[in-house]
């Protein structure tokens, strides 16, 4: 699994209907052949902010080979990552291990 911190990324998503939302590119990661990333609401003045919530979304290529972020409809495969991406954003860091 690959994994990748991210930053400054802000992109622009469009819900089923038609509103569109920033959101800052936080996190990604290759699961199985699969990348999805997490995503927070873009609000410069909550960017430091650790209470944020998050959304795990799919990377899809569509019938013309563009790259789509779409939800993950199977319960199964968004509790397994969403697991692995909750252990990646908030593992506590042991700053007194040797």
């Amino acid at each position: 699994m690959a994994e990748e911190f991210m930053g400054d990324e802000i992109f622009t998503l469009t819900d089923e209907e038609g509103n569109e939302s920033e959101f800052e590119l936080i996190a990604s990661q290759e699961i199985d052949g699969v990348t999805y990333v997490a995503l927070v609401p873009y609000d410069p003045e909550k960017k430091d902010d650790v209470e944020q919530e998050y959304v795990v979304l799919k990377l899809e290529a569509d019938e013309n080979g563009e790259d789509l972020l779409v939800t993950i409809d199977d319960d199964d495969e968004f509790e397994k990552v969403a697991e692995i991406f909750e252990d990646m954003l908030f593992d506590e860091i042991d700053y007194d291990a040797q």
